[in-house]
């Protein structure tokens, strides 16, 4: 499979690390990845304008990658309502939990015949269920105001290092798309990728750390929303910080 980037060459799409499904879905979510994820699909070959995705103008446009059980993403585009949301994940169990977290349906029983994602309050939300690295190719540059990259694998092992997501490769791809002065927000909760993103983003170009005193990075930015992930983290004792980055 080959992808084009933006000089028009094509390429080997990348190789994927990771689970794409987990346990078996239930009826209630299979019903929700039928019918209603594709009302909020984004095509890999489709247009990427604000008005096209989102059906109108937005204020700001935010990208997850990698949002898991969509708890954030759900919870970011219900506070914000004027912004449009692009969600990427892989993984088919955590896509059906969010279509789940926006329809409200959670039982398999006396389904409806017919689902239509714009009835339902949260409207804001487009989900691209793919490798991001697919996307990347057909976004504009300076397309976002915002990028979320929310406890990513932390892929421990040195042998592994080449596989997390935080690489000079991909942090131009994450500087192109944003916009200057867009956010790029890091949080983890595992102590090789504390120092990996430290040491990573300070020789990465183009990105200047939003953080004015030694420890404002350990506490939850004004506006985040806790996932069940988080949660389970700080019951274990594992202290998750939040590393916010500005485009310069």
């Amino acid at each position: 499979m080959a992808i084009f980037h933006n000089n028009g060459a094509a390429q080997t799409a990348p190789k994927f690390f990771g689970r794409r499904k987990g346990r078996v879905v239930r009826k209630a979510k299979q019903f929700l990845l039928d019918n209603m994820l594709p009302q909020l699909r984004i095509s890999q070959a489709g247009d990427f304008e604000k008005e096209k995705l989102f059906g109108g103008d937005v204020r700001e446009v935010c990208l997850e990658i990698g949002f898991g059980d969509g708890q954030h993403l759900f919870g970011q585009a219900q506070k914000h309502p004027e912004n449009g949301y692009v969600g990427v994940e892989v993984f088919q169990n955590g896509v059906a939990n969010l279509l789940t977290l926006i329809s409200g349906i959670k039982e398999g029983d006396n389904l409806p015949e017919r689902v239509c994602a714009a009835d339902f309050p949260v409207n804001n939300i487009r989900v691209f269920d793919d490798d991001v690295r697919l996307l990347f190719a057909q976004i504009p540059d300076a397309f976002f105001d915002k990028v979320y990259l929310l406890f990513p694998d932390p892929w421990p092992k040195k042998k592994h290092a080449g596989r997390r997501f935080v690489n000079p490769g991909n942090l131009e791809q994450v500087r192109r798309i944003l916009k200057p002065g867009g956010l790029f927000r890091i949080a983890t909760d595992h102590p090789v990728y504390k120092r990996h993103v430290l040491r990573t983003m300070h020789e990465a170009e183009g990105f200047v750390w939003t953080a004015r005193r030694g420890d404002d990075w350990r506490y939850e930015p004004q506006d985040w929303v806790r996932t069940k992930y988080q949660q389970k983290a700080l019951k274990e004792g594992r202290r998750p910080v939040f590393f916010d980055y500005r485009k310069a």
